[in-house]
Parts: C-alpha cells; structure tokens; sequence
C-alpha cells in the first residue's frame, strides 16, 4: 500500500466500516469492527452501547483515513452522518477532505468500489481535475 491515496471510500455502519483505497489497480480494502460489549442494560437506558464506543470506533476510522486526499463516506442510516460530525468536531485534518456522503445500502466489495470509482471520476470532471493517474 502507497503512503497517499487519493481516493479512499468508506462504507459504514453501526457495526462496521469498510474502508477502500480505489486508485490503485486492484483496490485494497480493510475492516474496522465498532466494539461489541456483552453487559445488560437496563431497558429505559437511551443508549444500548457504552457512551464511549462510538467515539473510539469513529477515532479508529479516521486514523484509517489519515493518508487519505478525498474521502468519500456512504452507508445505510445514520452512521455516516454521526461520523462526519465526529470528523467536524475532532479531527480538523479529515474534515475538508470528505467530498461527498451517499445513502448506500450494502453493497458487495466490487460494487462499492465500483460505485466509488464511477463518484470521483464524475467528481474530478465536475471540479475540473486531471483524470486519475497511474500509481507506480
């Protein structure tokens, strides 16, 4: 794997995020699982997780994403949107470098790299960018 990427995708969930460098000529891809606690909660509690989990999970993915150029962040439901505002709100480095959020159910590997490769090469024309070059 390269020090830089220049486009990487991340698929997330509440239980997962997939993470996809989709330069390169086969795109390399990584998992980083939200921890899982086994403790009974109280029923009335509001939040079924430990307060902590999300904040060390979405910290985990955005260490992930820190040789990153242009992130583009997809997923389901709600947890994309929670990890961009943890990026807004704790890593100042990610923030501008996310360039697009998608609703994207769950798709396989080759599908979602394909998405994400058809979204920045839409991206870099619209922005005026060269075309992406080859990695050596």
């Amino acid at each position: 794997m390269t020090t830089s990427n220049r486009h990487v995708t991340v698929w997330i969930d509440h239980r997962e995020a997939r993470i996809f460098h989709v330069d390169a000529e086969s795109p390399d891809g990584k998992t980083v699982c939200a921890p899982t606690h086994h403790v009974h909660r109280h029923p009335k509690s509001e939040a079924s997780d430990h307060p902590d989990d999300a904040h060390h999970f979405f910290s985990e993915v955005a260490r992930e994403l820190k040789s990153a150029e242009r992130v583009l962040v997809v997923g389901p439901s709600t947890a994309k949107l929670q990890f961009i505002h943890y990026a807004y709100k704790h890593d100042a480095s990610l923030e501008p470098r996310i360039v697009g959020i998608e609703t994207v159910d769950h798709p396989t590997d080759g599908e979602l790299v394909a998405y994400s490769k058809r979204y920045f090469a839409a991206d870099d024309r619209m922005q005026g960018r060269p075309a992406e070059e080859t990695r050596h």
